[in-house]
């Protein structure tokens, strides 16, 4: 599925537009921006909040969703812009900076991820009313909250590997590890003094939420219109899960759950929140194809030149072709420590590791066949195909899955409490 140019670029422009007068005769400068927001250092202004609201707008057009209403979608991405703008304050201060390579990279996968040329991504842009140095001003600033979160929170985050193994002998571990699931949800918050008829009008807003779903209303645009998770605006997407990363008592109520189908309002710390369960993925065996090979490798020096070094490759090539123990001249004369005390030989690999030169040669080298010499970033080689077979690294992929799935919750915990904490404690002041 390719990824939408929309879902990649989100508008971060700041600044003021200004508009000259339609004549000569009483031209004058007419501001047409305001503040809308003072965020600590920084501000927000009519033209930024405008345009994000028209970008959220395209997106939710796409999707097929009813629009919420205009107050209620600005106050929504006012929010999210106030959250970014503290972010992208904490990158300036920390002197994270973006380099041009970085970002000429970061476009070229964006690009190629959609099967798109340069040309063709920057008319896609067009299309969607940006020009190329605006899709780069906005990847730069989502590269700078990246960059962000990644110092407060992500180096923060450590899980070791008896907490692995805990989880992976664990019921919940093994059942988890079967399947994953995309889901959406809609957050009705509660204030953490709140009394109880604050409680109880929320627990009223969540439960009617749930019925107008029950009777067909489309859950993206009352996530988008009602719910208080960062996420909201993406009509409440939460991406691919596993069950292990989601807070009781989500983890368990999803494996029952039938696509398409919505949790009933749950209490949690940050308020009510519904679950819809939109796909379900996972379980399959993972198969992985090994090679057991071996090589000698022959590097050019300053005293040995490349057509010396494959000369040299090419004559040793000969004397095993001719009878000699492969393993005697690769322990007199490879130059690869890791495996020359061998005999070449580099035991069962995962072809994937390998770099390219040397995998396609080995690729095309049936088992017990001698390559010819070919050269890689290394230098000269000569391989040896000794085997082939299929791994069952089912075991290997559960403990990067048990990896991924702990560091992922405890990184959204980090997360969603961060985004809190900082916007709770920045001097923020609507004008709007």
């Amino acid at each position: 599925m390719k990824t939408k140019l929309s879902d990649l670029l989100r508008p971060l422009m700041l600044g003021a537009l200004l508009l000259s007068g339609a004549t000569a005769a009483t031209a004058q400068v007419q501001p047409l921006d305001r503040v809308v927001a003072i965020v600590d250092n920084d501000v927000i202004m009519q033209s930024q909040l405008d345009q994000r609201v028209r970008e959220v707008q395209q997106t939710i057009g796409r999707r097929g969703a009813e629009l919420p209403s205009d107050d209620v979608l600005r106050t929504q991405v006012l929010e999210r812009l106030i959250t970014e703008n503290l972010q992208l304050q904490m990158g300036e201060r920390s002197g994270i900076r973006i380099s041009d390579e970085e970002l000429n990279q970061a476009m070229g996968t964006i690009a190629q991820r959609n099967n798109m040329t340069l040309e063709q991504f920057r008319t896609a842009l067009a299309g969607d009313g940006l020009t190329l140095e605006d899709a780069r001003e906005q990847i730069r600033r989502e590269m700078v909250i990246s960059r962000v979160r990644q110092r407060r929170i992500a180096e923060r985050v450590q899980v070791s590997n008896q907490e692995v193994q805990n989880f992976l002998r664990s019921d919940l571990g093994k059942m988890q590890l079967s399947e994953e699931y995309r889901l959406a949800n809609i957050l009705i918050p509660v204030p953490e003094s709140a009394d109880s008829a604050t409680v109880q009008a929320a627990e009223r807003s969540a439960n009617e939420t749930y019925q107008q779903l029950q009777q067909g209303a489309d859950f993206g645009q009352l996530a988008v219109s009602r719910s208080a998770s960062e996420n909201a605006l993406e009509g409440g997407e939460m991406g691919w899960r596993k069950a292990a990363q989601l807070p009781p008592p989500f983890d368990s109520l999803v494996q029952g759950m039938q696509v398409g189908q919505v949790t009933e309002p749950i209490r949690t710390p940050p308020g009510f929140i519904l679950v819809k369960l939109l796909e379900k993925r996972g379980g399959e065996t993972q198969v992985r194809d090994e090679v057991h090979v071996r090589h000698i490798l022959i590097k050019p020096s300053e005293i040995r030149s490349n057509e010396e070094s494959r000369r040299l490759v090419q004559r040793l090539h000969d004397r095993i072709s001719a009878g000699e123990d492969f393993a005697e001249l690769a322990r007199s004369f490879s130059e690869d420590p890791g495996s020359a005390l061998n005999g070449g030989d580099l035991n069962w690999v995962d072809p994937n590791s390998l770099v390219p030169e040397f995998r396609e040669v080995m690729a095309n080298t049936a088992s017990g066949q001698l390559s010819a010499p070919f050269q890689s970033p290394y230098g000269w080689h000569i391989l040896e195909v000794l085997g082939r077979r299929a791994t069952d690294a089912s075991e290997e992929f559960r403990e990067q899955q048990a990896m991924t799935i702990l560091r992922n919750r405890k990184y959204d915990e980090e997360l969603q409490a961060w985004l809190r904490q900082i916007r709770d404690e920045a001097y923020v002041e609507i004008k709007i």
